[in-house]
């Protein structure tokens, strides 16, 4: 029987480009990797798979290749290409070993336009896809062209006899929809593991309103990809240095042959989708992260173990590989993040070494435990009782829910607050958005405000999220939808942010800081500045500080050690000695299943993913809220499982 082909795709290519040994290590089994779940829970927290359907429905007539076999669905691409003028979707394009699916191929006598959908957004007046000094490519836009540019390569040299426009299909900022639930027409469903869009109602442009998906050619940009200037060569690698062609070419035998590329070393392997902690792999699984570091520099489980220079809090991880610094133990803190003065002493170097520095000397300290900067209590005396902690769940998707709105307006479903008073109790706060496909945030701050504005006491905030989102819903707040009571709710948001305006001092444009009379105080900056234990690793997320603070304090210990009880929960013990460890577990991961309360038989789709445990996934269940179809079982239960999770955020603030 002859073996299947492998066909280097667009997104093997894309991989490709991130790292070419990584196509070595694609789709097999025993080289699990974390990108292909994330992948799918971005797009449906984003809408990706909604903005491929919707515009789809902008070219009306057009026909869509279903079949996954490669080889019909180039024999019924190829037959629709023998009309005169055609639409097809998906259409699917071969070149020698290289295979791609169109997005939205137009065909009009000898020319076709490619066009690539990306749930992404732009505003046409405002964004551009190269540097206005340079022309160079701006970075934030390059994985996309590059999509582009490969698809064009393809189908040009597939179909020599045809003229070729690229074009990328996005959410464009600048326009509103013009209906009412426009996300209602497009539900995700699943069937033998693939994710398709089942489209309800009436899908006629006319009964979808005016865009909100914008087509831009941009043969421009391509073409200096194909050139090889759309970046300056000073900042290329040895790899980004050779031929766009030269690169296919390259990539592709090796895919075809399932020959390993050499292995480069840098710091794009810390965020590679094959490293995979030894504890998370099943039996026969193998991490392609340590299997491509040992090769290149025999490492054992030894070398695996120990603090990685990919821990340091921003550190500079490509600069110490390409110096053969790879461990924490491999670099000398003083030289790097100190310096001599005048005086002879020796201090910190500006910016962030304070805190780098500190990282590794703790780190490699065996016996090092919490470091707490005395300044933390000098900043404690400023705040004033009751203290209100507040943790904000948001969604921005592509398609907007509502007439006026546009794509990737910002949604606030869901608030926590906890209220800890002087003398040592608290309560605890609470509001969710239940009905789905309203627009939620007038609500929202009213419900805040109403928690908030009892007295006067410090607010607290982890991370800038909740700042930016209650200036952007200040704005919304002055649109042509305003509730009555606007004024008053803008007034207030004032008092409780921070924001900059421009000003011209002595002829120089300065952005000057207004914090609010009551502006929020940022614990994660508090944690920066003043705090540091070395199970944190470098990191400063909630979820990372809580479990080092836990391991220190003897009041937390015995605080909740003992049931916790709340609306959300009953009876919860959140200090749990990890068996054997001597620390507590992980508070996060003590989270029940969000599908406890209901039969775990009745929605496939919905309980594939039964913990809410993990970054974006409050907002991934909201999304499956809005974009699946649910019973009000199962609405209930994942209200309920987003409430304990957002809980979990504000009394971990309050620990």
């Amino acid at each position: 029987m002859e073996a299947e082909k492998r066909f280097l795709t667009k997104s093997r290519f894309q991989t490709a480009l991130e790292c070419p040994t990584k196509l070595y290590y694609v789709k097999k089994d025993e080289y699990p990797d974390t990108k292909q779940d994330n992948d799918f829970l971005a797009a449906l927290a984003e809408g990706g798979f909604q903005v491929g359907a919707l515009a789809k429905c902008y070219h009306p007539g057009g026909i869509d290749i279903k079949s996954l076999d490669y080889k019909e669905s180039l024999e019924q691409t190829n037959a629709l290409l023998r009309r005169e003028n055609v639409t097809i979707f998906e259409a699917a394009i071969q070149y020698e070993n290289l295979f791609i699916r169109v997005d939205i191929l137009e065909k009009t006598g000898n020319h076709i336009n490619l066009i690539e959908v990306k749930a992404k957004s732009i505003h046409p007046d405002e964004d551009d896809f190269t540097e206005k000094k340079t022309d160079f490519i701006q970075s934030g836009w390059l994985p996309y062209l590059n999509d582009v540019a490969f698809q064009t390569w393809v189908v040009e040299k597939a179909l020599p006899q045809f003229t070729v426009e690229p074009y990328l299909m996005l959410a464009d900022k600048s326009r509103t929809a013009s209906v009412e639930g426009l996300n209602q027409h497009f539900f995700l469903k699943k069937k033998d593991k693939r994710t398709f869009v089942e489209i309800k109602g009436n899908v006629t442009p006319e009964n979808l309103g005016d865009p909100v998906l914008v087509k831009i050619p941009v043969h421009h940009p391509v073409q200096k990809i194909f050139d090889g200037t759309d970046r300056p060569r000073n900042k290329k690698s040895a790899e980004e240095l050779k031929s766009f062609e030269k690169r296919i070419e390259e990539y592709s035998r090796y895919y075809e042959t399932d020959q390993k590329y050499p292995v480069t070393l840098g710091g794009k392997c810390k965020e590679c989708e094959y490293r995979i902690k030894p504890e998370k792999l099943n039996p026969g699984q193998k991490s392609g992260y340590e299997e491509c570091w040992r090769e290149k520099l025999g490492w054992g489980a030894e070398e695996f173990s120990k603090p990685h220079v990919f821990d340091i809090w921003f550190g500079d991880s490509d600069k110490f590989i390409k110096e053969g610094l790879y461990l924490l133990e491999h670099l000398n803190a003083e030289d790097l993040y100190m310096e001599r003065k005048k005086d002879g002493t020796l201090d910190y170097k500006k910016g962030r070494a304070e805190r780098q520095y500190l990282q590794i000397t703790q780190t490699l300290d065996p016996d090092a435990g919490e470091t707490i900067n005395p300044e933390l209590f000098t900043e404690m005396m400023t705040w004033q009782y009751p203290l209100h902690f507040i943790d904000f769940e948001t969604s921005t998707v592509a398609i907007p829910f509502n007439k006026g709105r546009r794509p990737y307006e910002q949604i606030a479903f869901q608030f926590s607050a906890h209220t800890v008073y002087e003398n040592g109790t608290f309560r605890h706060d609470e509001w969710i958005a239940r009905e789905p496909g309203a627009f939620p945030n007038f609500d929202f701050v009213r419900a805040l405000k109403a928690v908030l504005d009892k007295d006067d006491g410090t607010i607290f905030r982890y991370a800038a999220h909740e700042n930016t989102v209650l200036r952007q819903i200040q704005e919304q707040l002055a649109g042509s939808d305003a509730p009555a009571d606007a004024d008053e709710l803008i007034a207030w948001i004032d008092t409780i942010t921070q924001w900059t305006e421009e000003a011209v001092i002595n002829g120089k444009k300065k952005k000057i800081p207004h914090p609010g009379n009551r502006n929020m105080v940022d614990l994660r900056d508090m944690v920066a500045k003043y705090y540091y234990h070395p199970a944190m690793q470098g990191s400063n997320s909630i979820k990372v500080v809580l479990p080092a603070v836990m391991q220190n304090s003897a009041f937390l210990k015995e605080k909740y050690s003992k049931p916790y009880n709340s609306t959300n929960y009953s009876g919860m013990i959140w200090w749990q000695e990890d068996e054997g460890k001597s620390v507590p577990k992980d508070p996060y991961k003590l989270l029940p299943p969000i599908f406890e309360d209901i039969d775990p038989g009745v929605d496939e789709l919905v309980l594939e993913s039964e913990n809410i445990a993990e970054g974006g996934a409050a907002m991934t269940a909201y999304a499956r809220m809005q974009f699946t179809e649910m019973s009000a079982a199962e609405r209930d239960a994942v209200i309920k499982g987003l409430l304990k999770y957002c809980e979990l955020d504000t009394l971990a603030m309050v620990m």
